[in-house]
Formats: structure tokens, sequence, C-alpha cells
């Protein structure tokens, strides 16, 4: 599986200046697809992947392949590469499988962390809370998957981090881009009372605070209405 460093909406100008023409698209792919600049469902070509990139069709092969096996891809045989667009019983069951593995990352950080995770994990709240409040919606999307991650590498557990890792990408991709009309997510209030009960050394509660986080979860997934948009601009790239 790819490893993704730490969600951040944007690698330093120096790192982007070390990277090489594949990994700059795998980030700029990944980061277009978790901010829901690319919708569900999308095709990428190769062809026209690698006009924007300059690259070998058998290299945009290779990165799509990275991010399939992220979650974010899905390879159709004879068909091509889309945005992974999870049907609504696919949706039920990573749900259900988030459940089981984020009750098993809650009791090992209940048992594990320290005053500064809390206090890590609570700036990240503040800061999906203020995306969320400016009207950002990409960082407060990207920054409420962070959190779930932060949880997991906490745990101190690698093979649970790479397996939420990729629930957590692919069930972002459920997240409408549409306003919920006279709904508030408040993913960020979820968040805080789950770090609240770790912190008051309550694992129970914080069981119950994050079951209760992911059912609300599915019940703010909605339809996505169809969009158009431009492969280019979706990427961040000028037109020729």
């Amino acid at each position: 599986m790819s490893t993704r460093p730490k969600l951040t909406v944007a690698a330093p100008a120096s790192q982007e200046a070390r990277m090489g023409a594949e990994e700059r698209m795998y980030f700029e792919i990944y980061d277009a697809i978790m901010e829901h600049r690319l919708p569900a469902g999308t095709k990428l070509t190769e062809q026209a992947l690698g006009e924007i990139y300059d690259l070998a069709r058998h290299k945009v092969r290779k990165v799509l392949i990275r991010l399939a096996a992220d979650g974010l891809v899905d390879l159709e045989p004879n068909r091509g590469a889309y945005i992974a667009s999870p049907s609504e019983q696919e949706a039920h069951d990573m749900f259900e499988l988030r459940q089981i593995l984020e009750q098993a990352v809650t009791q090992k950080v209940a048992q594990h962390a320290k005053a500064a995770d809390f206090a890590k994990l609570r700036h990240m709240i503040e800061r999906e809370r203020d995306a969320y409040m400016q009207g950002d919606r990409p960082l407060w999307v990207r920054l409420s998957a962070d959190f779930h991650i932060e949880l997991a590498r906490l745990s101190g557990n690698a093979l649970l981090v790479d397996m939420l890792r990729r629930l957590v990408s692919r069930t972002t991709l459920l997240i409408s881009t549409a306003e919920t009309s006279g709904q508030q997510p408040c993913s960020f209030d979820e968040h805080l009372r789950v770090v609240q009960a770790l912190e008051q050394k309550n694992p129970q509660k914080a069981l119950k605070e994050m079951n209760h986080h992911l059912e609300q979860c599915v019940c703010r997934m909605l339809r996505r209405p169809e969009k158009k948009f431009d492969l280019r601009a979706a990427l961040g790239k000028p037109s020729e």
C-alpha cells in the first residue's frame, strides 16, 4: 500500500521542488480527490494525465495503481480508471468495519495516550472547526479525515493505521459537496467529545461517542449532484 505523508493541505515549496513528475502527479490527484475537486465517478484517462504531467502512459498507470491501493481509484478492466464511487451497500459495509477498527483504536488510545497527545488532537479539532466556520470546505474535509488517522497513529499499530487510512480515504468520497439543508456537520464537536472522554480516562464513554460519531457520518451521506469540471483546472494546471 502507498504511504501518504500525514495529511496536509500542501507540501512545502522545497519538498515540491524535489518531487519527480510521478510523485507530484500522485500527490496532486490525491489532494484533488480528497478535497472533492475531482468528483466520485470521474474517469481518469491515461492520455489526458500524460499530457498534463508530461509523463509516458506506463508511468501514469503506475500512479493510478498507487491511488487504487489507497482506495481512491477503481481500476476497471477494459474501461480504465475512475475516482471511486462506493455503492450504498459498500458504504454501510465500510462504516461497519470502521466501527470495529475504531473501537480497537479508541481502546488502545485510552490506555496509552498522554497529555501531549490530547493537546495535539485538540489543536487539530480547532483547525477543523476554524476551517468549517471560515467556509473552507476542502480543508474541513481533509482535517476531519486527518483526525481519525492521527487517532489511529496513537494506537501504535502500523497495520491498523494502514487499514483505517484506506477506509477513511474511501468513505471521505461519500461526503456530499452539496450543502445539507438545516443540518450542520459538527464533526469537530463529535471529535471533541471523543477526546474529552479519553482525557477523562473513560473508555466506555469514548467508545460510545465514537460509535455515535460514525453513525452520524452514515446519516450525512447524501446523493451527490452531477458536476461538470475541467480536469486541468481541478488539478491546478492552467489551460494551454
